[in-house]
């Protein structure tokens, strides 16, 4: 399998609820020697910055060499700082081959992805490589029970890494596995101890474009018609053989984000388009979405649209009589 090699900056962002050892990974990944020069942006919440004096005293050369290491507070800061980065790069001050953003661990990572697609600047030097969540997997779960931005980061996540696994039983862990399949079926999950896990995993994985998920693992858009009584959020997936009507789906996706935007985290899928030989790939966060040509349908292959929507207050039945609405005629 190839996969066209795009010239844009990698962007990983790194979420987790406070305490689930963001830092912690952050570290193991600026002192591997992956021999990546990484760009760091550490968002910080509150008046101090703590972080950043965590954030591993690597020898002078090597910070020298492979990190720069910043703190920003929200999007506007965000995209000065990356508009800044690019600048000093093209005037060869700097040079580094992906970046690496660390959200305070109360923020929805929402935001931070947009960015790349809202800044045209951004959106051609940049693209969003994945999403990776760390979770607490012994106080996870009080947080899911508490706090609407621990679901969020699960459920806007491309990797979920379930840290301190030698602090829960297996059945513990077995239930946790069950709930974030619910919130969120189409990530990845890694097992951890200190964040110990395989940076190949992690960097330079594409899961944020669902075609390029999609070749590497065609089952990850699965059916999963999943609801929890405990948590706001669940995930809805629909899969259809019929070729859709791009139009019907233009409008569907128009209506969706002005009605339900607010409550629509993440979307993505595949789409089967009448009287088009390549398929269409559709990602949203929140009120902003694209849908773009990607590569011709194989021969071999099933034509198909999949779907998956995560959110809040999902309505799978009216969602899937609109879904068949879009079937062509």
């Amino acid at each position: 399998m190839t996969l066209i090699k795009s010239n844009k900056i990698p962007v990983t962002i790194l979420t987790g609820y406070l305490g689930a050892g963001k830092t912690t990974l952050l570290n193991r990944i600026l002192i591997e020697k992956h021999r990546q020069k990484i760009a760091v942006i550490v968002n910080e919440y509150g008046e101090v910055g703590i972080d950043n004096q965590l954030v591993v005293d690597a020898d002078e050369e090597i910070l020298e060499m492979n990190n720069r290491c910043i703190c920003c507070t929200v999007r506007g800061d965000l995209i000065r700082i990356l508009r800044t980065l690019v600048f000093s790069m093209e005037q060869g001050k700097v040079k580094f081959d992906r970046v690496l953003i660390e959200t305070t661990g109360l923020a929805d990572p929402a935001p931070v992805a947009q960015s790349f697609f809202m800044d045209e600047l951004l959106s051609e030097k940049f693209e969003v490589d994945s999403i990776v969540t760390v979770v607490d997997s012994k106080h996870v779960t009080r947080h899911l029970d508490g706090h609407d931005e621990a679901q969020e980061q699960i459920a806007f996540a491309d990797v979920i890494i379930l840290n301190k696994t030698d602090l829960v039983s297996h059945d513990e862990l077995n239930s946790l596995e069950q709930r974030l399949m619910k919130i969120n079926p189409a990530a990845n999950r890694l097992h951890a101890q200190n964040c110990n896990v395989d940076l190949k995993e992690l960097l330079g994985i594409n899961t944020f474009d669902v075609s390029c998920k999609l070749e590497i693992d065609p089952h990850f858009l699965e059916d999963h018609h999943h609801h929890h009584h405990d948590d706001n959020l669940s995930s809805v997936a629909f899969r259809e053989e019929k070729p859709l009507d791009m139009e019907k789906v233009d409008q569907w996706m128009s209506y969706l984000v002005q009605e339900k935007g607010e409550n629509l985290l993440r979307y993505k899928g595949i789409l089967h388009i009448k009287g088009m030989e390549q398929r269409v790939v559709f990602q949203g966060l929140h009120m902003l979405f694209s849908g773009n040509p990607d590569r011709k349908w194989k021969k071999d292959e099933t034509r198909q649209s999949e779907l998956v929507f995560i959110g809040k207050h999902l309505n799978k039945e009216e969602l899937e009589q609109q879904f068949k609405r879009c079937i062509a005629n």
